[in-house]
């Protein structure tokens, strides 16, 4: 009775229909193959707009003597992407409402790391799929750093500034951005953002008791003594 059990366990235990045909020798030794194409994790222009970490895998050749044609291409490359990612950077912190001033601001800032992105012209500072190159790994780290400090000012200072500077407050224009989202504004600034400007600066704005305040001239004293009179 043991051994009819086991025999019909087996049996239905068998898969049914006729059993696979083994693999043919020649598939374990076939070529891998290759998907040349970008990562998810390259580093592009894309992960560059969206701030992400990426790896730089780019395929360009040794590098060679410096060569002042492909120095000039590259800066003409990185240059031409700053105005597409500044007005980008800029828009996206302000739920897309535009900021002219700072988008200038970050061309300018751009356009500095940029002059010395040339890597010497000794190899393309991107390759033909659109992916840095590892001698870019500098270039493209102070590229980041400068769209995320615009994306700062324009997330904390930018509406701040605008309003300070329709206010005609002291310290406005191009360095507000850099002064109001270090903290780093004056007090006479910090006293006429308060007066005039408190709810779009609240955020950056010290509270108004430790703002230092100049006191009434004499002739101001004098002019509200006589009209109280």
């Amino acid at each position: 009775m043991k051994a009819m059990l086991l025999s019909l366990l087996f049996l239905g235990a068998a898969p049914s229909g006729p059993a696979p045909s083994s693999l043919p020798p020649e598939a374990l030794g076939a070529p891998p193959l290759v998907d040349a194409s970008p990562t998810a994790w390259s580093c592009t222009i894309d992960t560059l707009r969206a701030g992400k970490e990426c790896v730089f895998e780019a395929e360009v050749l040794p590098p060679k003597a410096a060569n002042a044609d492909q120095e000039a291409a590259n800066v003409k490359l990185l240059k031409d992407a700053s105005r597409a990612l500044c007005s980008e950077a800029v828009s996206n912190a302000r739920d897309g409402i535009p900021d002219p001033k700072l988008v200038a601001v970050c061309e300018r800032k751009y356009a500095d790391v940029v002059g010395r992105c040339g890597i010497e012209g000794n190899t393309p500072v991107v390759d033909a799929k659109g992916r840095f190159a590892p001698a870019a790994r500098a270039c493209y780290r102070a590229l980041s750093t400068v769209l995320q400090d615009v994306q700062l000012m324009a997330s904390v200072a930018s509406t701040c500034c605008e309003c300070a500077a329709r206010s005609q407050c002291p310290g406005t224009g191009e360095s507000c951005y850099a002064a109001v989202s270090r903290q780093q504004a004056g007090p006479t600034t910090l006293a006429c953002m308060d007066d005039r400007c408190h709810d779009a600066c609240s955020m950056m704005l010290p509270s108004s008791a430790s703002i230092p305040r100049q006191a009434p001239s004499r002739a101001s004293t004098q002019h509200t003594d006589s009209a109280a009179l």
